[in-house]
C-alpha cells in the first residue's frame, strides 16, 4: 500500500513539474497548459484546518514535552471523529490537520463533533491539559497533487481562517461552505468581518456543544 501510494504521489508531482516548466517557456500557451492543469488535477474538496488556542504560547510556558503530549492526545481522540465523517486526512504538522471531505455537511458536522469530542476530554482537567480546537473550511475546485499537497483560493482561505483568525471553540466557514451547505436545524450561520483573500465572504458557524440553544463561546 505504502509503495502504491509513493508511485501514485510522485507520478503527479512529476506531472505537474513537467508542465510548469513547459509554461515557463519562451512564446508558450499559458491558458491552455493552465487549462491542462486543471483538467488534470481539479477537484472539488471542502477543505477543514484545524489548529489549537494558544499553542505557542503555551510551549514557552509548560515546555514543548508537555504539549507533544497535546498534540498526542488531540490525534487520539480526533482521528477517530474524522473517520467516522468520512474525512481524509491528507497532513498533519505539528498541532494542525488538513483534512479533506466529499460532501460538505459531513465536513461540518465532523467539525461539530470534534469540538463536542474535545468538550468533552477537557472536563476536570487543568486549564494547560486542555484541548481547545479551531476550525476553518472551504469549498470549491481545487488543485489536488497525488495525496500529498492541495492548492487553490479556498485552501487558502480555510487555512487563513483555521489557522489565524479562528479562536477556541470557533468553526469559521467561507461564504463557499454557506452556499454549498444543505439545510438543516443544528446549526446556522453568523457573518464576520475579517474574510481571508480569495473568499467572497466568511462566516462563524453557530452550533451547541450540548444539544441546547446555538452558542458561540
Amino acid at each position: 500500500m505504502g509503495q502504491k501510494r509513493t508511485i501514485a504521489t510522485s507520478a503527479s508531482e512529476e506531472r505537474l513539474e513537467k508542465l510548469l516548466e513547459e509554461r515557463l517557456k519562451s512564446g508558450a500557451n499559458q491558458t491552455i497548459i493552465d487549462n491542462r492543469i486543471w483538467d488534470l488535477f481539479g477537484e472539488t474538496w471542502c477543505v477543514m484546518f484545524t489548529d489549537l488556542s494558544g499553542f505557542s504560547r503555551g510551549v514557552a510556558q509548560f515546555g514543548i514535552i508537555h504539549f507533544l503530549q497535546t498534540i498526542y492526545e488531540s490525534q487520539r481522540i480526533l482521528i477517530p471523529v474524522l473517520d467516522e465523517y468520512d474525512g481524509i486526512l491528507l497532513k498533519d504538522e505539528g498541532d494542525s490537520f488538513l483534512v479533506l471531505f466529499r460532501n460538505t455537511n459531513k465536513a461540518i458536522q465532523c467539525a461539530i463533533q470534534m469540538q463536542k469530542t474535545v468538550k468533552k476530554y477537557n472536563e476536570g482537567k487543568l486549564a494547560e491539559e486542555q484541548i481547545l480546537l479551531c476550525v476553518g473550511l472551504g469549498y470549491g475546485k481545487i488543485l489536488k497533487i497525488g495525496d500529498t499537497d492541495v492548492f487553490g483560493s479556498e485552501v487558502n482561505a480555510a487555512s487563513k481562517l483555521g489557522e489565524d483568525t479562528a479562536k477556541a471553540w470557533d468553526i469559521l466557514v467561507t461564504s463557499s461552505v454557506k452556499e454549498n451547505a444543505e439545510t438543516v436545524v443544528d446549526f446556522d450561520f453568523e457573518e464576520i468581518e475579517d474574510v481571508p483573500p480569495g473568499a467572497d465572504g466568511a462566516f462563524r458557524l453557530m452550533y451547541s456543544l450540548d444539544d441546547s440553544k446555538w452558542v458561540v463561546l
